[in-house]
């Protein structure tokens, strides 16, 4: 699986060093929308030819992993 976050690339001077996928102009966020949206893993490959399934599935991976940390309760 940490193949697959190595399909997330961040540079400062591209999108103000938001995420992206293999340093295209394509940001993990706008994935992440399009699933929000309804749109099925096939759309979005459909819709954005330059992508590929593992970077869906690279975008899915790298929010989880962001978003699992402990939480410290006062």
């Amino acid at each position: 699986m940490s193949s697959l976050l190595d399909r997330i690339t961040v540079n400062p001077k591209q999108y103000g060093g938001r995420p992206c996928l293999r340093g295209m102009r394509i940001r993990v966020s706008d994935v992440l929308d399009l699933l929000a949206a309804s749109l099925s893993f096939e759309q979005i490959l459909e819709e954005m030819p330059d992508l590929e399934m593992d970077d869906l599935k690279a975008a899915l991976l790298y929010a989880a992993r962001k978003l699992d940390h402990p939480v410290i309760a006062a």
